[in-house]
C-alpha cells in the first residue's frame, strides 16, 4: 500500500498534520473562565454593595463553574477600586461592582476625576436599582422627616450627616435634600457605609441617606429610624415609611443602581458571557424574592443597554450635582 512505502519521517509528518486538525486551537481566546474571577468593590466589607454580590455569589459561581472573589479596594467614594479594575488586565477576570456614585456621580462631583467611566470601562450588566432611606438614629426627636425639616431648621449647626465618602449618592442626596428645604447639616464622610451606620447608631451623625436594604436591617432592629424613601412608591423592606413625595417634599425621587464594569477592552464574547451568566443569576426566582423583599429591584441590562443607560444617567447627575452645589477637589 501507498502508507507503506512512506519514509518513517514521512509518516510522522502526516500523522502530526492529521492528529493536529483534531486539537481545538486556543492561540487567541482560551475558554472562559479557566481560573477564578475577581470582583472589586470599592468600600469596606459589610456594606450595600458588599452585601448584593454575597446574595448572588453561590448561583454565580455554579454558573461559571468558577469561585468568584471578592475583594475590596476602600476611598474615595469608591474611586479607588474603580482605578484598580481600570489598570487590570482587559480579560475579565478582575471586574469591578460599582453603583451610582462611582460610575456617575464621581465623575461630575470632582473637578479632576481620575477616570471616565464609557472611556475607561466596559460596562457589563447592570444588575440592580435601588431607592435611598431617609434615616436618622433613634435618639433624634422626631417621627417623620417633616419633623426632621422643622428640627433642622431649630437647630442649625447641630446636626450631622454620614455618607459612604465624598462624591457618593449617599453625599449628594443630603445636599439635595438641603437644598429643596433650606434646611444646615454638616457633612461627615466615611470610607464607607458600613463605618458610618456604626456613627449613626452611636450618635455622632444623626441623618444618613443609604440604600434601603441596608437601612431596614437597622431600622426594624430598633437601631435607626426611617423616615422616607426615595422612590416614586413605597418599597416593601420598609413598607410602613412613606416616600419623599409623600411627606410633601418635592424634587427628589431618586434611584440608584449596582453593576457590574470591567476594564476597557475585554473582548465582546468575554464580556456577554460574564454578563449572561449575571442575567441568568438574576432569573433565578429564590434570589429575585430575596432581592425584593431586602429592598432591591432586579434590574438586568446587558452590556449595550447598560452602556446606554450609563449614557443617560451621567448628564442627569451633572445637572444634580450643579443644583446641588457639591463639588470636590
Amino acid at each position: 500500500m501507498t502508507f507503506m512505502l512512506l519514509k518513517p519521517i514521512q509518516i510522522i509528518r502526516t500523522l502530526f498534520l492529521v492528529t493536529s486538525l483534531s486539537i481545538p486551537f486556543y492561540g487567541v481566546h482560551a475558554a472562559y473562565p479557566e481560573k477564578p474571577i475577581k470582583i472589586i468593590i470599592g468600600f469596606p466589607a459589610g456594606g450595600p454593595l458588599d452585601a448584593h454580590i454575597r446574595l448572588l455569589i453561590d448561583k454565580l459561581q455554579s454558573i461559571l463553574g468558577q469561585p468568584v472573589i471578592v475583594d475590596y479596594k476602600a476611598g474615595a467614594g469608591g474611586a479607588v477600586g474603580a482605578q484598580y479594575v481600570m489598570q487590570a488586565p482587559a480579560d475579565g477576570y478582575t471586574v469591578l461592582l460599582a453603583n451610582t456614585g462611582t460610575m456617575v456621580i464621581n465623575p461630575a462631583i470632582y473637578s479632576k476625576s481620575p477616570y471616565e467611566t464609557l472611556k475607561d470601562f466596559q460596562p457589563i450588566a447592570r444588575t440592580a436599582q435601588q431607592p435611598l432611606a431617609l434615616i436618622v438614629n433613634k435618639d433624634v426627636p422626631v417621627s417623620s422627616l417633616k419633623e426632621f425639616v422643622a428640627y433642622a431648621k431649630a437647630n442649625p449647626g447641630k446636626l450631622n450627616y454620614g455618607s459612604a465618602g465624598n462624591g457618593g449618592i449617599s453625599h449628594l442626596v443630603p445636599e439635595m435634600l438641603k437644598n429643596e428645604t433650606g434646611i444646615f447639616m454638616v457633612h461627615i464622610p466615611f470610607k464607607g457605609s458600613a463605618p458610618a451606620f456604626t456613627d449613626l447608631i452611636a450618635g455622632h451623625v444623626q441623618f444618613m441617606a443609604e440604600s434601603v436594604p441596608q437601612a431596614a436591617i437597622y431600622a426594624k432592629q430598633g437601631k435607626v429610624k426611617a423616615l422616607a424613601v426615595t422612590s416614586a412608591k413605597r418599597n416593601a423592606a420598609l413598607p410602613n415609611t412613606p416616600t419623599v413625595a409623600e411627606t410633601g417634599v418635592a424634587n427628589l425621587e431618586v434611584v440608584g443602581f449596582y453593576g457590574i464594569l470591567a476594564p476597557k477592552g475585554t473582548p465582546p464574547e468575554v464580556a456577554s458571557q460574564l454578563s449572561h451568566a449575571f442575567k441568568e443569576t438574576l432569573e433565578s426566582p429564590e434570589i429575585q424574592k430575596r432581592m425584593i423583599d431586602q429592598g432591591a429591584d432586579p434590574a438586568y441590562l446587558n452590556p449595550e443597554q447598560f452602556t446606554k443607560y450609563l449614557a443617560a444617567e451621567m448628564p442627569k447627575w451633572a445637572r444634580a450635582v450643579k443644583q446641588a452645589g457639591a463639588k470636590l477637589d
